[in-house]
């Protein structure tokens, strides 16, 4: 089940929050839940009041370290973000979520401790195991979740961080010696087009002489088909118009 967005204001905190602190104040947010939540069962046996004072001075300590995780976690999740996957980005904010909620919870388990002491009824002793139970489970679901970002996403392990800059860089060589290689397969394709264009002219002929010569031809025959067989029709035509009338010989008596 998804929790509903939620978002706290914004606090500035009087000082900087060390980097890596977040899994030192992990250990009391996971432990002081658990101690307290077996007292309180013993306590339903013993019934003693000093059980009980116990019990509320670690739930106070556990609103402290709930509290403490999470500014601690808003820390080490920044430093990490940018180096994450996206799948661990956003297992990263499901993570922030649940702990934002757990550390409303805390408070919610101090004010029924605070009710179950004053009035002593013991309907609200059993809410408020319930709502300790709950609280439990949160925990080491949220437990769960943190152990899966370090070991699964590598979340602020520096072995990890330093091998993904190093992919980082290799990539960019790749793509670098990729581009260089396209560029010089199209220099090539074009070399290898301008050699074979020349190469199909005669010796000592030029690409631009050889398409000058076959204009040339190319009106050459053109005047033969066209023009030389009108100027010798033109010719034939005025050498039989210019032709004189066939003279008739006079006949010479001999008598």
């Amino acid at each position: 089940m998804e929790l509903p967005a939620i978002t706290l204001p914004k606090v500035e905190l009087p000082f900087d929050i060390p980097v890596l602190l977040h899994p030192l104040v992990d250990h009391f947010i996971i432990a002081l839940p658990v101690v307290i939540l077996l007292l309180e069962l013993m306590n339903l046996i013993m019934k003693k009041k000093a059980v009980g004072g116990v019990s509320f001075f670690l739930i106070l300590l556990t609103v402290i370290a709930a509290v403490g995780a999470y500014f601690t976690g808003l820390v080490d999740g920044k430093e990490a973000y940018p180096a994450l996957t996206e799948a661990a980005k956003e297992a990263l904010s499901e993570h922030k979520l649940l702990g934002t909620y757990l550390m409303l919870a805390s408070g919610v388990v101090l004010l029924f401790k605070l009710l179950a002491m004053i009035t002593g009824k013991g309907i609200i002793k059993g809410l408020y195991l319930l709502i300790l139970i709950a609280f439990v489970a949160g925990i080491f679901e949220q437990g769960k979740e943190g152990g899966e970002l370090v070991y699964k996403y590598g979340m602020n392990v520096e072995q990890v961080k330093v091998l993904d800059d190093e992919l980082f860089d290799l990539k960019e060589e790749l793509e670098e010696a990729t581009e260089k290689t396209e560029v010089s397969i199209e220099v090539e394709k074009t070399e290898t087009v301008e050699v074979d264009a020349v190469s199909v002219t005669p010796e000592g002929t030029t690409p631009v002489e050889m398409i000058q010569e076959t204009v040339t031809e190319s009106v050459k025959m053109k005047v033969e088909e066209e023009v030389v067989p009108e100027v010798k029709e033109a010719v034939e035509t005025l050498k039989v118009e210019g032709m004189p009338e066939e003279m008739v010989q006079p006949q010479i008596a001999t008598h």
